[in-house]
């Protein structure tokens, strides 16, 4: 053994060893006992429908069960809404937590504990307490990041349980050391996460699609927002969404948050403790949302009367044994390969990564081979507007493939796009509430701030407006820092007066026939290591309607077009032969002039309307605003490029 190799190699064991240092069985089960032991039994109502409160978005179920019934096809029938605006998503979410009579399953990816995110945990706690079985599950990597919080869950109410989903060496809250740790030992089971997110009411209502528990994704955040959009359904497929979470709820790897060695330390130290007050950046939009959601008749205008009458629905999950040894391709969403061989006309992708998986490249690579090929519309993040610059770095390299190989037509998402789908009128940010602080600026230099996800109250300015440092994305938290998330939305030149956004919806449209909303992003992660679930209606008028929104977020103001270079006058040859070897590389795409950059549109007497990029006029129409526009630092294009040259051998693990 060479000498180098022997400190490093006691590295690594004193890691491993630290990182291993787990409660006994017994310990174990005598917190448990604390935890069920301090938990109330007491019920607020003594009615049998537990005091649920009248909403019409449960009515939906209703009707489409009762549709079911007297179908004389068999066929059953369903209602379904799409969720573009994060305030109705929220408000749809607490109006339906608070019908609930029997049951509320929920199952996420992220759960905060800032404003959005302690109302829906303050509601739950409500509905358990009302005499509704609660049951939550948290993938481990992005659960409640406060230990005094998960404690005092694991002893609220006998009606209440709270599971941790993959939990890394036995912890509900690892630190930088176990996660270090998890790469070396164990680095195919740390990556393997739970990315369903699921909420099941009674098993007759069910929403599913992009959102996480964290104020973000409702138009919350002062900062930053994702442009996302969830799927409310209503009819007999929310029994197999229920089914699906039972699946996950039972599988080995869900472990009930008291038995986790440092909520159990927690719980065998000082018992159950009480649950931390709430602390709202925002009472006022806490408060409103409350009263929103007590209002039957404006639940009714602004969800339930545009739900739409839809036949039968597929709800296509993977179930937990895709994360056994051997078995990663069992997956229930790999029907999405079937429906897209269905396409004939047009497909749209909205996806924030478009990194594809090699399976998926096939695909698209034989949609294109037809003798009448079908349009391919891809929607997704600019390097502005992202999250997450490393895959985006990774997708930038294939868009010469994705553009004149697979004859996608990409539009890059805006960071201040004109017309977003937010609404102030349900507690979102209010013109004039990003003037105070630029965006570009990370959270943790803020006066102030406090590190780590949740954070707590700062002096950022005179309403004392809490500031947070907090991981935002599908991805894992930096091994590098304690004190940053591994991925934040790269600085800007702009300084806009609201939030800048970020897609993150997960949505396709094939033929305007077929509609599939989830939580699958097309790409290798979704594919190979995260579970996934999305629904999926063969509807012509509900998927016009996903199309719509989709067309939205595509337009002029709200996204980029990506599209060829006009040719250089000399050596167009070589530029395009040295893109074209250097894509092939794994390792090595330095070459700086590239197939394809973004271009916005320049209306005028001729150039009245939108142009596709294959029209001859394109480049009249067209300006070219360069690879990344918007981005304000050449650093981070430096970097854009470096990853694009040396890092795509990581497209399977991102």
């Amino acid at each position: 053994m060479r000498a180098w190799t022997r400190p490093l190699l006691a590295a690594l064991l004193a890691l491993a060893a630290s990182a291993c240092s787990t409660l006994s069985p017994q310990l174990r089960e005598q917190a448990a006992a604390v935890a069920v032991a301090g938990r109330d039994a007491q019920l607020d109502c003594e009615r049998a429908d537990r005091c649920a409160a009248p909403s019409p978005l449960r009515e939906l179920a209703g009707e489409a069960f009762a549709e079911t019934a007297s179908a004389p096809d068999g066929r059953t029938r369903h209602r379904a809404l799409i969720l573009d605006e994060g305030g109705e998503a929220l408000l749809a979410r607490i109006n339906l937590m608070r019908s609930a009579t029997r049951r509320i399953d929920l199952q996420t990816y992220i759960f905060d504990k800032d404003d959005s995110a302690r109302l829906v945990l303050d509601e739950l706690l409500a509905a358990a307490r009302r005499g509704v079985k609660v049951r939550v599950l948290i993938d481990q990597l992005s659960a409640i990041a406060d230990l005094r919080i998960l404690a005092a869950l694991a002893g609220a109410h006998q009606n209440l349980e709270l599971r941790i989903y993959n939990p890394t060496f036995g912890r509900a809250k690892p630190n930088y050391l176990h996660y270090a740790a998890s790469v070396i030992c164990c680095f195919r089971r740390f990556n393997q996460r739970m990315h369903n997110k699921l909420l099941v009411i009674d098993d007759a209502v069910g929403i599913s699609g992009g959102r996480n528990y964290q104020d973000d994704y409702y138009d919350w955040d002062s900062q930053y927002n994702f442009r996302d959009r969830d799927v409310l359904v209503a009819g007999p497929v929310v029994r197999e969404m229920q089914r699906n979470f039972a699946a996950y709820w039972n599988d080995r790897r869900s472990v009930p948050v008291e038995r986790l060695d440092d909520v159990a330390r927690l719980l065998l130290s000082s018992g159950v403790p009480e649950m931390p007050p709430a602390t709202p950046a925002r009472p006022e939009r806490v408060e409103r949302m409350r009263q929103a959601a007590a209002d039957a008749g404006l639940v009714e205008e602004r969800l339930a009367r545009r739900a739409m009458a839809v036949g039968p629905v597929e709800y296509l999950a993977d179930v937990p044994k895709k994360h056994r040894e051997g078995e990663s391709r069992v997956s229930g969403a790999s029907g999405l390969a079937g429906l897209l061989a269905q396409a004939r006309e047009e497909v749209l992708l909205q996806t924030p990564y478009l990194v594809l998986s090699d399976s998926a490249v096939e695909i698209f690579r034989q949609l294109r081979q037809r003798e009448r090929p079908p349009r391919v519309v891809a929607s997704t993040n600019s390097l502005a507007a992202t999250d997450n610059a490393i895959v985006y770095a990774l997708s930038y390299k294939y868009k010469r493939r994705n553009v004149r190989e697979l004859g996608f037509d990409i539009y890059e998402y805006r960071p201040f796009p004109e017309d977003p789908p937010v609404d102030p009128a349900l507690g979102a940010w209010q013109p004039g509430d990003a003037e105070t602080q630029d965006p570009s600026v990370p959270r943790s230099e803020l006066p102030g701030a406090v590190s780590g996800s949740g954070g707590g109250r700062g002096r950022a300015d005179d309403d004392r407006r809490q500031v947070r440092d907090k991981l935002r994305t599908e991805s894992r938290p930096s091994l590098l820092s304690t004190s940053h998330p591994a991925n934040r939305p790269v600085p800007v030149r702009a300084q806009g007066k609201r939030p800048r956004m970020g897609l993150h919806a997960k949505s396709m449209v094939i033929d305007r026939r077929i509609a599939v909303i989830g939580t699958h992003n097309f790409d290798p992660r979704s594919e190979t290591y995260n579970t996934e679930g999305v629904v999926v209606i063969e509807d012509p008028a509900f998927a016009g309607a996903l199309a719509a929104s989709i067309e939205r977020d595509i337009a002029p103001g709200n996204s980029w077009t990506v599209a060829p270079r006009a040719p250089p006058p000399v050596l167009s040859g070589l530029n395009y032969s040295m893109n074209k070897v250097l894509e092939k590389s794994p390792v090595l795409d330095l070459w700086p002039w590239r197939y394809a950059t973004n271009y916005v549109f320049q209306p005028g007497p001729e150039c009245p309307r939108p142009l596709p990029r294959r029209d001859p006029r394109f480049h009249q129409c067209y300006v070219a605003v360069g690879d990344f526009p918007e981005v304000s630092l050449g650093p981070r294009s430096i970097l854009t490029r470096m990853l694009t040259a040396f890092g795509a051998g990581l497209v399977p693990i991102l």
